[in-house]
């Protein structure tokens, strides 16, 4: 199994009732697989705050749940975070952080160990996939133990590696009485100055948990070098080192263990601390006054990995590698043959004076040559809100930028609706460019509320986004619905929007290219150059259709990437590009 499946079995064999989650790599697969056992009711949340309240929710009703997200999603739910610290746990609740050292899919690179040390709670870290499934079932165990809910924080090679589970059965523990208790439930400012009080006394207990849990374990080996490491890195340090040093390995990290950490550092002549980014293990362990080595030699940004350790502390030069007599070209990311997003971007490119405000999608790829539209990217919902304050101070300034917020569909349920109300609350004439490909296809086809499916595949109402912009004060005059495949109607919204003085909005709707239904309808249709007609002046090319190409002097189109888009075809001015195969619509 890989991580994120032996987190769904863990969850499973643990009696889990409840699971909530907004989809994120690396933490997508989490509750794909939770979803699949009948016993569990599990849904795709609007947004990883949502998640989180339903699965509080849950536990105070009695329910063991679960949330899931990425490391980016925790700051989105860091308000519930903070108070279900305070109120605590009826039925065992767990919090999944899928963080990304070496951001392979994300925004930033931050260290969520950090949170449940500010948020004073307890947290685990598991280093292979037995792990994740059985360390998901203590986690439950000491969330009803200690009145906490716990942290549970992987990393992208932990959710995504496989290695050999052994199951068991799901222990049905069902759902606990309810009982009012507004003391502990309603955190209005009286209760929660007691509740604090019971949070610092919590994380004493706490402690002393930590100092015996067979989670956090000795392995005894050479004592000349002691390491002191948890999750993935336990793995990398036991590469390395194998038998010729000493392990404190490191599986409830927060608080973490100080008695047993001063035991292992007195039996040990040098010690190392190996952990991936912040100097989290490292900070606390220097603070109880014990001479340690960590970030002065492992780099403190992006993923370790054997080979950075053994060049770190033992000086060891790269082990011998095989080269080939071969040039790789360089593979950029770009929007997908026929992705609808690419028409709208073309006519935005020819306008040189619009400022594009981009989101977190498939669509931040606008910023890729030769499209070049996208000029900001912050996070999930800012492609709207940035696009106001940018509007604000380029209106101080007296420039003459129109400017444009992109957001896709389900990041607009995300976060993107509270950005338009504020544009129509303020009166900012900006454009909000809503590109509804019916799915959340970035983190791999996801539902989401524009899909009329739930994650558990049963059929849902499909939530309109017209009328939802509507309902946000947008007027209707100011509204286009557009297919992006079709230029002439896209240039003509772009043309309205440019021109408007009030908020505007356009909705592009095309389903995904890559999406089966899609791909099955489009089978065996595509465009080619007709070679006698091209004049080779490869306006065709400044669409970045990566079907597209110039080759051997001649424009050509691969058909075997080509989806018959036609965007291609509409910007040829010699219709030189013509439709191949059977095209019923």
């Amino acid at each position: 199994m890989t991580g994120n499946e032996a987190i769904a079995r863990g969850a499973y064999e643990a009696g889990c009732t409840v699971a909530a989650a907004y989809p994120g790599t690396p933490s997508t697969e989490i509750l794909e697989n939770i979803a699949q056992y009948e016993e569990i009711y599990a849904e795709w949340a609007p947004n990883e705050k949502v998640a989180v309240e339903v699965a509080a929710g849950a536990s105070i009703a009695g329910a063991r749940s679960l949330s899931a997200m990425k490391h980016v999603g925790l700051n989105v739910a860091a308000d519930p975070l903070f108070t279900m610290a305070y109120e605590g746990v009826n039925g065992g609740f767990v919090i999944v952080t899928a963080d990304d050292p070496g951001m392979h899919s994300s925004q930033n690179e931050q260290d969520n160990r950090l949170y449940a040390q500010h948020a004073k709670v307890a947290m685990i870290e598991p280093s292979d996939s037995q792990e994740c499934k059985d360390f998901i079932k203590t986690a439950f165990e000491i969330s009803e133990q200690f009145d906490t809910l716990v942290l549970f924080r992987i990393t992208t090679r932990i959710a995504h590696s496989k290695s050999i589970v052994e199951l068991s059965e799901r222990q049905e523990v069902g759902v606990k009485e309810y009982k009012k208790d507004v003391k502990k439930y309603v955190m209005i400012p009286a209760h929660a100055r007691v509740k604090h009080v019971e949070v610092e006394e919590r994380l004493k207990r706490l402690q002393e948990y930590s100092n015996t849990t067979p989670l956090n374990r000795i392995e005894w080996g050479d004592t000349k070098i002691g390491i002191i490491t948890s999750g993935i890195s336990y793995q990398y340090a036991k590469e390395v080192f194998g038998d010729n040093a000493s392990y404190l390995k490191l599986g409830f990290t927060f608080p973490l263990p100080d008695k047993l950490i001063k035991e292992f550092a007195s039996k040990v002549d040098k010690l190392y601390i190996i952990e991936e980014n912040e100097p989290y293990i490292e900070t606390f362990v220097k603070a109880l006054g014990i001479n340690c080595i960590g970030k002065e030699l492992i780099p403190i940004c992006g993923e370790l990995n054997p080979d950075i350790i053994r060049r770190a502390l033992l000086g060891e030069k790269e082990r011998e590698t095989y080269s080939v007599d071969v040039k790789v070209p360089n593979r950029p990311p770009v929007l997908c043959p026929g992705c609808p997003h690419r028409g709208i971007f073309y006519v935005m490119s020819k306008y040189k004076d619009i400022i594009a405000t981009g989101d977190i999608g498939c669509y931040t790829l606008g910023m890729m040559p030769p499209l070049n539209v996208t000029d900001t990217v912050i996070d999930m919902g800012a492609g709207i809100s940035a696009a106001i304050g940018f509007e604000k101070a380029a209106m101080m300034a007296k420039r003459k930028n129109k400017i444009f917020g992109i957001v896709g569909d389900s990041t607009f349920f995300h976060s993107g609706i509270t950005g338009l109300i504020d544009a129509v609350y303020n009166n900012s004439p900006i454009v909000a460019v809503i590109l509804d490909n019916s799915i959340t296809a970035m983190t791999g086809h996801q539902e989401n509320p524009g899909t009329g499916k739930t994650l558990k595949g049963d059929i849902s109402p499909v939530i309109d986004i017209k009328g939802i912009v509507k309902a946000c004060g947008v007027k209707e005059e100011n509204i286009r619905v557009v297919d992006p495949y079709k230029l002439d109607e896209t240039e003509k919204a772009v043309k309205d929007a440019y021109n408007a003085t009030e908020p505007f909005v356009i909705i592009t709707k095309q389903p995904c290219a890559l999406l089966k239904d899609v791909l099955k309808k489009r089978a065996g249709r595509y465009v080619k150059v007709n070679q006698d007609k091209c004049r080779k002046c490869k306006l065709c090319l400044k669409v970045g259709c990566p079907a597209v190409a110039f080759k051997n002097g001649n424009i050509v189109i691969d058909k075997d990437m080509c989806n018959g888009c036609t965007v291609c075809l509409q910007v040829c001015p010699f219709n030189a590009i013509e439709k191949v195969g059977e095209w019923n619509d």
